[in-house]
């Protein structure tokens, strides 16, 4: 390639491929961003209820490392919804919907080995139903009253998982540099 070149990423291009680029890039429009929240929440939904079911078939024993996988579902399914787009606002409902699915896992888990003894309560007991949601959203720290070491320890895991969708929802860099004019330099 001789004469005006560009650099993407690091590759180089012609005028007209940067020129395509350029108007082909997701951008960060606010539907991309609604697309992005419900890419994932469904996924927070699904990892709350993976999380769970796993929780459940294992007996009780809640293996914390699931937070990663569910950091990384939620992460992900936001960049697809967005098309790549990332940013700070896509990086905060990512850590919050991480934290919340893995944190609300704890009611499923509690009414599960709880048997027969809740009493049932219907949809419009509201005040009921936000103090479970309290509690769910409180578990992390709930756990550290138990038993300290291992409340820490899933705290810590708690935030490997948010620190994961939050890697995963900066989205992808992009740069197009240039024009530059002359031939490029040879790569060894």
């Amino acid at each position: 390639m001789s004469g005006t070149y560009y650099r993407v990423n690091g590759a180089l291009a012609c005028p007209g491929c940067a020129e395509k680029m350029r108007t082909e890039i997701a951008l960060d429009k606010h539907a991309a961003y609604v697309r992005a929240l419900a890419y994932g929440i469904g996924a927070a939904v699904v990892g709350l209820i993976g999380y769970s079911l796993i929780a459940i078939l294992l007996q009780g024993w809640v293996i914390s490392y699931m937070s990663i996988g569910v950091g990384w579902l939620v992460g992900t399914a936001m960049m697809k919804g967005s098309n790549g787009v990332g940013g700070r606002r896509y990086q905060i409902a990512a850590a919050v919907l991480t934290y919340a699915a893995v944190s609300m896992a704890a009611i499923p888990i509690w009414i599960h080995f709880a048997g027969g003894r809740l009493q049932p309560m219907s949809l419009l007991d509201l005040g009921r139903l936000g103090r479970l949601a309290w509690l769910g959203l409180t578990s992390p720290f709930l756990e550290l009253s138990g038993n300290p070491f291992w409340g820490a320890m899933g705290l810590l895991i708690h935030f490997f998982g948010i620190r994961i969708a939050w890697r995963i929802a900066e989205g992808r860099p992009f740069g197009i540099y240039g024009p530059f004019v002359d031939s490029p330099p040879l790569s060894r």
